[in-house]
């Protein structure tokens, strides 16, 4: 959605008179939206494919950069899907193989020098399955000779039970896609060229079939995680049925959701924690430098479920009556308030992303020492954090129970991130 187009949905709502709506409608356009969101993802996900399909069948400059165009499309809808984490367990059960991070990339392939090798933590961190056809993990030995989605899904990731063995997902194919980023807080993405998938002489940093095999078992894998997602919140779906079998439930997932990626994973994991640890490492898209994209669409995902409207990639709009009306019919101002809050966050995230389609990427802002770079993230996180303590009002306004918002240490226990 533009920012005109999301002003122009907030000003609609805020000057609608408050409509009485029950729940069952409040949770269809919940669930229709998501359905809508999960389909938006799935299309820019094919399409991912077909570009991937393009690079590896015709290695050139255009063709990677075609492929990482599209990568950069697939994200703007599946970010909005994630205040459906928290609160719907369907989701969030499978929420790890499309999005875990960060990633102990070096299992995957090829790393710089300064990456290291194996460690306590993960013994396969290094394992570097493009160049080992064969390898043991576990004490078993493992025939990695062909590469397919299911070798990925049910053998390679979170190998040995190890959550940075992210073997698939979007972070696997954006770092097949664009490498490493060495720059530390400096400008600039990873630098991965082409000929890593070229044929025969031109072929850089050896196995470029195996590579192009794994990025392409890794974009199919979306597709067909994606398909599942979209039955879910399908007519008959699990995951809507669930919540139409239970309105009160609903409508506590729906709050736990905005709530808890407010707070504790995108104030607290994705912004205040990288801030605090001055580590690139900790961007949620560090090898494509994406990363305010990334945040700006979980911010508009909150307001999506709250506003209950989504504007999806072909212009159309899906909406219906929303925790909005719900709440202004109880406290026309507590809405109001949590209209604004959810406006002023979204203004905050915009200030991120402008500055950093301006020039100052993301890892720099994260820099020691970059105080205006500090000022935008702690902005940003400042308004989640007062949005979601207007969330809390909403809760206890609404009646509803089991509402549990997760935390973060690095806003909950600061001295506990450097322990």
């Amino acid at each position: 959605m533009t920012r005109s187009l999301m002003t122009s949905v907030l000003a609609l709502t805020l000057a609608s008179p408050a409509l009485a709506v029950e729940k069952a409608e409040v949770i269809d356009t919940y669930a229709d939206i998501a359905e809508a969101a999960y389909g938006d993802s799935l299309i820019t996900a094919q399409a991912l494919v077909d570009a991937v399909d393009a690079l590896i069948a015709e290695p050139s400059a255009d063709t990677m950069q075609a492929a990482r165009t599209a990568w950069l499309a697939a994200r703007v809808p599946y970010q909005q899907t994630e205040a459906y984490r928290f609160g719907n367990p369907i989701v969030d059960d499978w929420e790890g193989k499309l999005n875990a991070w960060p990633l102990d990339e070096g299992l995957i392939d090829y790393v710089d020098a300064s990456y290291g090798g194996a460690t306590d933590e993960n013994a396969a961190a290094a394992l570097n399955v493009i160049a080992n056809p064969t390898f043991t993990l576990s004490g078993t030995e493992v025939d990695a000779s062909t590469i397919t989605p299911d070798f990925l899904a049910e053998t390679l990731h979170e190998a040995d039970g190890n959550e940075a063995n992210v073997a698939s997902g979007y972070h696997a194919v954006e770092f097949l896609l664009w490498g490493q980023d060495l720059n530390g807080t400096e400008h600039g993405a990873g630098g991965r060229d082409w000929t890593d998938y070229a044929t025969g002489e031109d072929c850089t940093n050896d196995n470029c079939d195996r590579r192009g095999q794994y990025l392409k078992a890794a974009a199919d894998l979306i597709v067909t995680d994606l398909e599942y997602m979209v039955a879910q919140w399908a007519e008959g779906g699990a995951a809507r049925t669930n919540l139409t079998d239970n309105e009160d439930g609903a409508i506590s997932a729906m709050l736990t959701g905005m709530g808890s990626l407010s707070y504790g994973e995108l104030a607290g994991e994705r912004m205040r924690l990288g801030l605090m640890l001055n580590d690139p490492e900790e961007e949620h898209d560090c090898f494509s430098d994406n990363t305010h994209n990334s945040h700006y669409y979980d911010g508009l995902g909150i307001q999506n479920v709250y506003l209950g409207a989504y504007a999806r990639t072909d212009g159309t709009l899906v909406t219906g009556p929303s925790l909005s009306d719900l709440v202004a019919a109880k406290n026309a101002d507590l809405d109001a308030e949590m209209q604004l809050n959810l406006s002023t966050t979204m203004r905050k995230l915009g200030q991120i992303k402008t500055a950093a389609e301006a020039g100052m990427s993301y890892d720099q802002m994260m820099a020691r020492g970059n105080k205006g770079g500090e000022a935008l993230v702690m902005g940003g996180v400042n308004a989640l954090i007062a949005q979601t303590k207007t969330i809390e009002r909403v809760v206890a306004t609404l009646g509803v129970d089991d509402v549990a918002i997760e935390g973060s240490d690095s806003l909950d226990s600061p001295g506990a991130v450097f322990e």
